[in-house]
């Protein structure tokens, strides 16, 4: 089975996420399909917090890609801030 989830990276007390197409059987930090977007939840105001593929998304979704929970919550939270602008 194949999931969209966060892949963690950057060093201690600063996280940041690769938001990444895998197989549930791979680590979490391990082999992926595809990378489709990053969350850097520490980023200055300068800096873009999220960005997502939604093509790819939704693509991956539409083959039966199933999503995590934190990244249900970012795609929500992600897709009502595009909307408001």
């Amino acid at each position: 089975m194949i999931k969209i989830r966060l892949a963690r990276h950057g060093s201690k007390k600063k996280p940041f996420y690769q938001i990444v197409v895998s197989d549930i059987r791979s680590a979490r930090n391990g082999k992926f399909i595809e990378k489709i977007g990053y969350f850097n939840p520490f980023a200055k105001k300068y800096e873009k917090k999220i960005y997502l593929s939604i093509k790819r998304i939704q693509y991956w979704l539409k083959n039966g890609a199933k999503k995590s929970k934190r990244f249900s919550s970012l795609f929500m939270k992600f897709k009502n801030n595009n909307s408001n602008e």
